[in-house]
């Protein structure tokens, strides 16, 4: 039987400030909060208890924040793709996180690629890719 990808745990210095501004990036919220972890999930995700298998395994994922005392040294091996509809403007979305703090970061990408390579605050990369509908 398949297990349900439940969360993805980004290591931080600070976690406050990540979860905020990853929840904000998504329009998520912060659902946990103390010294150890932050958990954010999507606005429109229940946090009552789920008994039923099937709606169990169909249920998002989260992001939780966790404090590592290391720095980010090389790129991460795992990221996150972001993606605008169809009828949002690609370029003022990436303004926008640029204006609060993501930074365009070259990873060997070549320059005719589809998507732009960013990081967030702490130096974590994620794409925006193009535009789509699904």
């Amino acid at each position: 039987m398949p297990l349900r990808w439940y969360t993805t745990v980004i290591d931080c210095h600070d976690i406050a400030a990540q979860a905020r501004w990853w929840a904000e990036t998504l329009d998520w919220q912060i659902v946990f909060e103390d010294d150890d972890e932050v958990a954010v999930i999507p606005r429109d995700m229940s946090e009552d208890v789920v008994e039923d298998l099937g709606t169990w395994m169909s249920s998002r994922t989260g992001l939780v924040f966790v404090p590592v005392a290391e720095g980010k040294s090389v790129k991460n091996r795992l990221h996150i793709d972001l993606a605008p509809h169809r009828t949002q403007d690609r370029d003022a979305e990436i303004a926008a996180l640029e204006a609060r703090g993501a930074t365009r970061v070259d990873v060997g990408q070549s320059e005719d690629v589809t998507w732009t390579v960013l990081a967030d605050p702490e130096g974590n990369e994620f794409c925006v890719l193009s535009s789509r509908d699904r």
